[in-house]
C-alpha cells in the first residue's frame, strides 16, 4: 500500500511474449516512479549504443508515484525511450486520462523492446496482456484510430487509448504519441520510435485498485489545495485586454516582485496556456520570426488575433485531466473556420499559437485551429514543427531556398496557406515536406553547412516558445537538461514561483528587490537555482505531477507531503531533493554512455544573444551560455568543464549500490 504497484510489464514485439518484473522497493526509494523508474528500466536494458529506431531500443509507458492514490493534479504520464532525435535519454509528458489506467492495469510501466513483424496493437485488462493485429489501423489519423478501436474492442470500462499517427508510422523524428483525441506527448520523437516497433496503440482497461499508505492524510491535503484553488479567480469582469499591458508591467523594472504562484493558476484557470498568446508578446517571451525578430516585426495589429478570448469564442467544453482541480484544456467547435474541413479542436495551446504565429508572422488565427488540428491527428509535435518551418522560411528569404526546391511553395512569411500545405506535406514525407519532417538539425545538414547558424535547437530538439534572452536560467535547460530544448524544466520565473526556500533548507529564497540582472551572470546563485530546478522537476515528473501545479507554488501545492502521505516514507524535503538529483544525473550518466558530449547541447547562439537583437523588449540582452553551463554543472555535481558526472557525485548518490554497472564518470 505505498502508492506504487511494484511491478513493471515487459512487451517483447519480435518474439510476441510478456514478462512481468517485480521491481524493489530500493528502487522507488531512489528513482520515485515516473521518469526515475524509465531512467532506470531503460539505463539497465538498453545496450549502449543501440539503434534509436532498431530493436534494442525500448519505449516505455510510465504513470506516476502519485496517480490515483487520491492526490491531486497527478494524472501526468510519460513515454521514455532513446531519443531519434538527440541521440541521447528522451521523454514526452502527456495529460488526459491514461496515466491512471497504466496502474489499474497493475503496473508502474509497460516497456516494449524488439519489433513487430506486423502492425500491432496491445490490449491489456483484468486478464492480462494481448498482442492484436492492427493491419486495419495503420494509416489512420490519431482520431480515427480511437474511434475504430472502441468499435473494435468491447470492455466494461472507457478505453485509455495512446496511439499514433501517420507521422510516428512515417517515421518523422518529431513524431509524437496522441491519447485523448489529440492530447499529445509530443517530444523527444517518441512517436518515431513507436512507429519503428510498428506498435499502432496501448489499449488499456483494468481496473484494479490504486493504493496508497494513508488515504485519509492525502485526503486532507488535497481538500486544502482544492479550496485554494477555488478561491483563487480573477475578478468577474477581467478580459484578455489586460494581458499585453501585464506583459509590459512585468519588464517594467529589473527588481524582482516574489508574487503568490496562486496568481498564476487564475490566470490559468481563465484562459489555460492562451494568455501567454498576447502577454508574451509584449514581455519578449514570445520568439518571433525564427528568434531573430521583435514586436517590431509582429505589432499589435498582428498579434491581437491570437487574443484568447478570441479563441475561446470557439470553445464549446472546458475539460481538466484526472485529478485536476484547475481545468485548462477546452474542446473548440472549427467547423466555420476550417472550411468544414474538421468540426473540433482541442484549445490550441500557446506553444502552438507561438510557434504557428509570430514565430513565423503569420496572423490568421484560424490557420491555426486547423494546423492544430492536423498536428494532433498527424501526431506531430507542434513545436518543433513550427520551428522548423521558421527554419525553412528564412532559408527562403536569404535566397537559398528557390520555389523550384520547394515544389511551388511560396515560403514567405507569413503564409498561412503555404504554411498548411507543408505541415501536410510534413507529417506524410512527401513533397519538401520529406526534407524538414525529421526537424531543424536534420533539415539543416541536407541543406548544407551555410544554413546551420539559422537552425534554431539544442542538441537536435527544437526550443520551446520561451525566449532565454528574458529568463537565462530558462537557456541553462534548454542546453543542460539531458533532454534538451524543453521549456518545462526551469527558469528563473518559475524558481520563484514555486517558493522552493519555503521546503528546502539549503534553497536561496528570492527577496523583493533583487536585482533581477544579476541572472545574466554565471555565478553560484543561478547554478544553485537552476540545480533546484532541475532537482524538484525529476520529483514532480516521478510523481505524474503537473507543472501548474508547481508553479502555483509548493507552499500550496503539497507535493513533498503528498509523497509521504502516499509511501509512509516520512523523508525531508532535503532528503526527496536528493533523490530528483540522483533521477537528473542517471539520465546524464545514459546519455554519456550514448557517447554523447553534455557541451554538444548548448542551444542556438541567437538565444542567448549572439548577436544581441537590436529592437523589442530584449534590445541588447545577452549572456554567456559556456559560464552558464560550467555553473549548473558544478552544483548539479558533474564535471564543469565536460557536463560528465564525477565519480565522487556517483558513490555520494549511492549508483554502485543499485546494480548500475558501467556507468562512466568523469
Amino acid at each position: 500500500m505505498k502508492g506504487y504497484c511494484g511491478t513493471i510489464l515487459m512487451v517483447d514485439l519480435s518474439n510476441s511474449t510478456f514478462d512481468e518484473i517485480k521491481i524493489p522497493d530500493t528502487v522507488y526509494e531512489h528513482f520515485l516512479s515516473g521518469v526515475g523508474l524509465g531512467a532506470y528500466i531503460l539505463y539497465k536494458y538498453i545496450p549502449g549504443g543501440a539503434d534509436p529506431l532498431g530493436p534494442d531500443n525500448i519505449l516505455g509507458f510510465v504513470s506516476g508515484l502519485l496517480t490515483g492514490t487520491g492526490s491531486f493534479m497527478t494524472g501526468r504520464w510519460l513515454a521514455v525511450c532513446k531519443s531519434p532525435l538527440t541521440g541521447g535519454f528522451g521523454d514526452a509528458n502527456c495529460g488526459g486520462t491514461f496515466s491512471p489506467a497504466i496502474k489499474q492495469c497493475g503496473y508502474d510501466g509497460i516497456f516494449f523492446k524488439g519489433q513487430a513483424p506486423k502492425p500491432m496493437l496491445l490490449y491489456i485488462d483484468n486478464t492480462g496482456p494481448q498482442l492484436m493485429d492492427a493491419a486495419t489501423l495503420w494509416g489512420l489519423d490519431t482520431v480515427a484510430t480511437e474511434a475504430a478501436i472502441n468499435q473494435m474492442i468491447t470492455a466494461n470500462k472507457k478505453l485509455a487509448i495512446a496511439t499514433i499517427g501517420p507521422a510516428g508510422e512515417h517515421q518523422s523524428q518529431i513524431a509524437g504519441i496522441s491519447n485523448d483525441g489529440g492530447r499529445m506527448a509530443a517530444r523527444s520523437g517518441v512517436g518515431t520510435v513507436m512507429g519503428s516497433k510498428k506498435l499502432k496503440a496501448v489499449v488499456l482497461a483494468g481496473s484494479k485498485m490504486i493504493r496508497s499508505e494513508n488515504p485519509e492524510t492525502l485526503r486532507a491535503i488535497s481538500q486544502d489545495y482544492a479550496r485554494k484553488i477555488k478561491a483563487s479567480n480573477l475578478p468577474p469582469m477581467t478580459t484578455g485586454a489586460i494581458l499585453p499591458l501585464m506583459g509590459k508591467s512585468m519588464v517594467a523594472t529589473d527588481k524582482a516582485i516574489p508574487i503568490d504562484g496562486m496568481l498564476s493558476t487564475a490566470i490559468i484557470k481563465k484562459w489555460g496556456t492562451g494568455f501567454t498568446n498576447t502577454m508574451g508578446m509584449t514581455m519578449g517571451d514570445t520568439p518571433v520570426k525564427n528568434w531573430k525578430g521583435s514586436i517590431t516585426d509582429f505589432p499589435y495589429r498582428k498579434y491581437r488575433q491570437m487574443n484568447p478570448d478570441l479563441i475561446q469564442k470557439h470553445e464549446t467544453q472546458k475539460y481538466h485531466c484526472y485529478s485536476c482541480v484547475i481545468g485548462c484544456g477546452g474542446l473548440c467547435d472549427i467547423s466555420a473556420v476550417s472550411k468544414g474541413r474538421f468540426t473540433h479542436t482541442h484549445k490550441p495551446e500557446y506553444e502552438t499559437v507561438a510557434a504557428f504565429g509570430a514565430l513565423l508572422l503569420n496572423k490568421d488565427r484560424d490557420s491555426i485551429f486547423t494546423i492544430n488540428e492536423l498536428l494532433n491527428r498527424g501526431g506531430m509535435d507542434s513545436i518543433s514543427a513550427g520551428n522548423t518551418i521558421a527554419f525553412a522560411m528564412e532559408c527562403y528569404e536569404k535566397g537559398w531556398l528557390s520555389p523550384k526546391v520547394t515544389g511551388g511553395l511560396d515560403l514567405s512569411w507569413g503564409n498561412a496557406a503555404a504554411i498548411i500545405t507543408l505541415v501536410e506535406q510534413m507529417i506524410a514525407g512527401t513533397g519538401f515536406g520529406a526534407i524538414l519532417q525529421h526537424g531543424v538539425k536534420k533539415a539543416s545538414e541536407i541543406l548544407g553547412v551555410e544554413s546551420a547558424p539559422l537552425a534554431v535547437h539544442a542538441g537536435g530538439q527544437e526550443p520551446g516558445m520561451h525566449d532565454p534572452r528574458l529568463d537565462p536560467i530558462l537557456g541553462i535547460h534548454y542546453s543542460c537538461d539531458p533532454t534538451p530544448g524543453r521549456h518545462t524544466i526551469g527558469a528563473g520565473s518559475y524558481y520563484t514561483y514555486m517558493r522552493i526556500w519555503e521546503d528546502v533548507t539549503w534553497a536561496p529564497k528570492v527577496k523583493l528587490g533583487e536585482d533581477k540582472n544579476s541572472e545574466y551572470e554565471a555565478t553560484n546563485q543561478v547554478g544553485l537555482k537552476s540545480m533546484i530546478n532541475a532537482c524538484i522537476k525529476q520529483i514532480l515528473d516521478g510523481s505524474g505531477g503537473c507543472f501548474f501545479a508547481l508553479v502555483s507554488g509548493l507552499n500550496h501545492f503539497k507535493l513533498f507531503n503528498y509523497l509521504n502521505a502516499a509511501t509512509g516514507w516520512n523523508k525531508t524535503p532535503n532528503e526527496y531533493m536528493t533523490i530528483g538529483l540522483r533521477m537528473q544525473t542517471l539520465r546524464q550518466a545514459f546519455n554519456v554512455r550514448e557517447g554523447i558530449n553534455p557541451r554538444d547541447f548548448k542551444m542556438n547562439d541567437r538565444l542567448s544573444g549572439k548577436p544581441p537583437l537590436t529592437e523589442g523588449p530584449l534590445k541588447g540582452k545577452q549572456f554567456n551560455m559556456d559560464e552558464m553551463m560550467s555553473i549548473h554543472y558544478q552544483f548539479m555535481g558533474w564535471d564543469k568543464k565536460t557536463g560528465i558526472p564525477t565519480k565522487t557525485t556517483l558513490e555520494d548518490l549511492g549508483f554502485c549500490d543499485l546494480e548500475m554497472e558501467g556507468i562512466t564518470h568523469g
